[in-house]
């Protein structure tokens, strides 16, 4: 499991841009709350050969799983301890419902650092649903 922030860092796949090269669909570890975005470790060795390869025939863009056989998905991310699998709202929901269990363990220690940066977080994950859920209400109305 990957830290970042102090929060856990999410499973997922998501397009990594390396250089002038974006690779979609690329196994990565992702902070919900810092966007901090990590190869994931199992399968950083094939990312950078198809990244090597990629940018030697100048390609702007590439398909990771058209290259690279991922065939132990349901192992690649059992250290995570949440995976977004396209409900991006419902991560963010659990990831708040877990700062505000931990905000009042840290009230209970009398731990004021903690508290802090518990409600801080709190914040980014706040303002992150919230501008997910204006962007899913804009979609709605302009299609």
């Amino acid at each position: 499991m990957s830290f970042c922030c102090g929060a856990g860092m999410l499973g997922s796949f998501g397009t990594v841009r390396h250089q002038q090269t974006l690779v979609h669909n690329v196994p990565i570890l992702f902070c919900p709350v810092c966007n901090r975005i990590d190869v994931h470790p199992a399968i950083e060795g094939e990312f950078e050969i198809l990244v090597e390869y990629a940018q030697g025939d100048q390609a702007r863009e590439v398909d990771f799983s058209d290259f690279v056989s991922v065939d132990n998905l349901p192992d690649l991310f059992e250290n995570c301890t949440m995976t977004d699998d396209g409900n991006y709202a419902d991560v963010l929901r659990q990831q708040i419902d877990i700062a505000l269990d931990l905000l009042s363990v840290a009230k209970a220690l009398a731990d004021h650092e903690w508290h802090a940066a518990l409600k801080m977080r709190l914040q980014h994950l706040s303002q992150r649903l919230q501008n997910h859920n204006s962007r899913k209400e804009m979609s709605r109305y302009s299609a």
